[in-house]
C-alpha cells in the first residue's frame, strides 16, 4: 500500500481542534437555537448521541449531543479495499465523534460538516467514501475524501489524500480551488451556525 505524504500532517492537533469546534458549536446551538438539540427518538437508529433516552418511545422528542467514539476499524478496512492508506486527518475527523451533521459558516459561505450517527451510519459512510474514491480513480483524478457539503451550490470540501490540503470540488470534476492548507486550519477558522434539525 502507498502512504500519503504526511510532511504537513496536522492530525496530532486535529483532535483538539475538532473538540474545540464541537464545544463552540454546542454552545452556539444552546444559546441561539436550543430546540435544534432536540430530535425524534428512533429505537431503530440508536446512538450514543441520545441524552437520557432510557424511558423514551419512538417519536418522542429527545435531546442529543455529539458523543465521543471509541476505537474504529472502518478506515483500516477502507484502506485495504483501496490498497492505499487513508490520510490520518480523514480518520481523525470521522472517528472522533458520533454526531448529526454540523452546520457552519466560513469565508467561502455556508457548509455542513458531515458526521456519523452510529456504526451503521459509519458503514454507509465507508461505502460512500469507497464509491467516491473509485470514481476519482476512474477519472484519473487525485484521491480525495469529502468532509463537508457547501450550500447553495451543493459542492464538496475534500481532503487531498496525499497532501492533506482541503479543496473545493464538484462531483465528477477536478478539484477547483484550495480552501486551506489542512483540515485543522480550516476547522480553526469556521463558525458554528444554527441547525434546522
Amino acid at each position: 500500500m502507498t502512504t500519503p505524504d504526511n510532511s504537513s500532517n496536522t492530525s496530532r492537533n486535529l483532535d483538539q481542534v475538532l473538540d474545540q469546534f464541537i464545544d463552540r458549536w454546542s454552545q452556539h446551538q444552546q444559546q441561539h437555537c436550543p430546540q435544534s438539540m432536540s430530535i425524534e427518538y428512533d429505537s431503530q437508529w440508536p446512538s450514543l448521541c441520545y441524552v437520557d433516552s432510557d424511558q423514551l418511545k419512538d417519536g418522542d422528542a429527545c435531546q442529543w449531543q455529539p458523543a465521543k467514539q471509541q476505537h474504529q476499524d472502518m478506515f483500516s478496512r477502507l484502506a485495504d479495499a483501496l490498497d492505499e492508506e487513508v490520510h490520518p486527518d480523514i480518520v481523525t475527523f470521522y472517528s472522533r465523534y458520533w454526531s448529526s451533521h454540523l452546520p457552519a459558516t466560513s469565508d467561502e459561505g455556508e457548509l455542513e460538516l458531515l458526521q456519523v450517527w452510529n456504526q451503521d451510519d459509519m458503514e454507509r459512510l465507508r461505502s460512500n467514501l469507497l464509491g467516491h474514491a473509485l470514481a476519482k480513480r476512474k477519472l484519473k483524478q487525485p484521491l480525495s475524501f469529502f468532509v463537508a457539503l457547501t450550500f447553495p451550490d451543493e459542492g464538496m470540501l475534500c481532503v487531498d489524500n496525499d497532501s492533506g490540503e482541503l479543496w473545493y470540488e464538484m462531483p465528477g470534476k477536478k478539484p477547483i480551488r484550495k480552501i486551506a492548507d489542512s483540515l485543522c486550519t480550516f476547522l480553526s477558522r469556521i463558525k458554528p451556525s444554527v441547525t434546522d434539525n
